[in-house]
């Protein structure tokens, strides 16, 4: 089963297109990573996904939900994290996660405690007076805590220092353990090659390869750094090494590596 699927999807915003023709399909039980740099349209993918706006084209379900006329369903079903959190700024920490828990009609107050706990996450401060760290860290905890069958979350490590990322992962693994699917979007490509069992690539506006992420990382080619009196060249090559070889050998080296790509970048050639 599919717990995300769209066909077509597209939201234009006049001349400019926030996603083109979209086709994502994103299993259940699934650690999926969506990438792209800033503006590629992976916020604008996941809130339309959402029914937080409405697409211009297309169509989309998410658990089997339609975007556009069962949201509400979908976003009761849920465990969302925006890329900008924001809050009621007089209320304190616990109180905003309590009135999360209570929206959902959901006694979370168990799970919450231990989350904030993981998380080095003081529950008796006024969300005014947090960083954009410990903001993000409440919006994990309301994520996170009534267990939700499917996350979403949305550039979720920004404003993480690394311990604390290291700790955010760990909780959607055993997240994930649990049977849950979790779909996220980064342009840090490192943490979707660490995590992520699958991944798709998005630029302006249009998914350019979506895979498993053993199967992305197979592609047969290699990353080539020459150095020559000149200076140093890098390249990716795919194709008869003995090619490759036969080039090199015309060539004046005084060092040469040859290395496999990363996921970085594989997708980095895609970009350029």
């Amino acid at each position: 089963m599919n717990v995300i699927e769209t066909k077509s999807l597209t939201k234009s915003y006049g001349k400019n297109r926030g996603i083109n023709g979209l086709n994502l399909k994103v299993s259940e039980g699934d650690f999926f990573g969506f990438i792209g740099p800033n503006g590629a349209g992976k916020s604008t993918t996941i809130r339309t996904l959402l029914g937080l706006i409405s697409p211009t084209g297309g169509s989309a379900k998410v658990l089997g939900y339609d975007i556009v006329t069962e949201s509400k369903k979908i976003l009761q079903n849920i465990g969302y994290l925006p890329s900008e959190i924001n809050f009621y700024n007089g209320m304190k920490v616990k109180d905003v996660i309590k009135y999360s828990a209570d929206l959902r009609k959901a006694n979370c107050s168990e799970k919450a405690l231990k989350l904030a706990e993981r998380l080095d996450l003081d529950m008796n401060k006024k969300v005014s007076e947090l960083s954009l760290g410990n903001r993000k860290k409440v919006g994990i905890v309301c994520a996170v805590q009534h267990s939700p069958s499917l996350l979403i979350l949305d550039e979720p490590t920004s404003g993480l220092d690394p311990l604390m990322q290291r700790e955010f992962f760990s909780i959607l693994n055993e997240e994930n353990q649990r049977g849950a699917t979790i779909f996220f979007s980064s342009h840090i490509l490192s943490e979707v090659q660490t995590y992520c069992r699958s991944a798709a690539f998005i630029k302006d506006g249009k998914i350019i390869i979506s895979d498993k992420v053993e199967k992305l990382e197979e592609t047969g080619a290699k990353k080539v750094m020459i150095k020559t009196a000149e200076g140093t060249n890098e390249y990716m090559f795919k194709g008869d090494v003995k090619d490759l070889l036969s080039d090199l050998s015309s060539k004046d080296l005084l060092d040469i590596t040859i290395t496999e790509p990363s996921l970085e970048d594989i997708f980095m050639n895609y970009y350029e």
